[in-house]
């Protein structure tokens, strides 16, 4: 199983166009099942001070840990530039489900990580802190992590991905992460 990884908690995302574009590719090109987790869609009430013991992880946190992420196999992270990192919502979740079988939601996975940015740096830094997190955890990271730059410019009014180089470098990563 993958599962896609839209992180940030930000409604109407443009990070979320660009997961739902992960997702489909992934489906297309895998014969595995694949998830689409959009961080904007878990209740902030998973979020509080006692989630940091197992019996305080929210429900929805722990169905998403039990249902989702222990039998992927491999995860993809899409997650704008938030402050020169990676946006707190994502931090947050890897909190919440670092607390209960911590291992088996990490270590030994295979992760693919992009950075997006509607400046031009295309959240390198984020792409470190993300890595250097992932790392520690026990994740095995696909070597191409791409950062993309001027995405405000990059998409339909719809969402589609109109560029047809950031297509490109897409598909080229996510062929990479399904032979990974």
């Amino acid at each position: 199983m993958i599962t896609v990884i839209s992180g940030t908690n930000r409604r109407n995302s443009k990070t979320l166009h660009f997961a739902e574009h992960y997702h489909q590719l992934l489906s297309q090109h895998s014969s595995e099942e694949v998830h689409l987790l959009d961080l904007a869609e878990l209740p902030m009430a998973a979020y509080h001070a006692d989630m940091y013991s197992p019996e305080g992880q929210h429900p929805e946190i722990a169905r998403i840990q039990d249902e989702w992420l222990v039998p992927s196999d491999k995860m993809v992270y899409i997650y704008p530039e938030y402050n020169g990192g990676v946006p707190g919502a994502l931090k947050l979740f890897i909190d919440a489900v670092s607390i209960r079988n911590r291992d088996s939601v990490f270590r030994g996975k295979k992760a693919m990580l992009t950075g997006i940015a509607a400046g031009r740096s295309g959240n390198l830094r984020g792409l470190d802190h993300l890595t250097n997190m992932l790392n520690y955890l026990g994740s095995v990271i696909l070597p191409n992590k791409v950062p993309i730059s001027g995405i405000g410019s990059l998409l339909h009014p719809d969402g589609e991905i109109h560029d047809e180089g950031t297509r490109a470098v897409i598909a080229k990563q996510v062929e990479q992460f399904v032979a990974f």
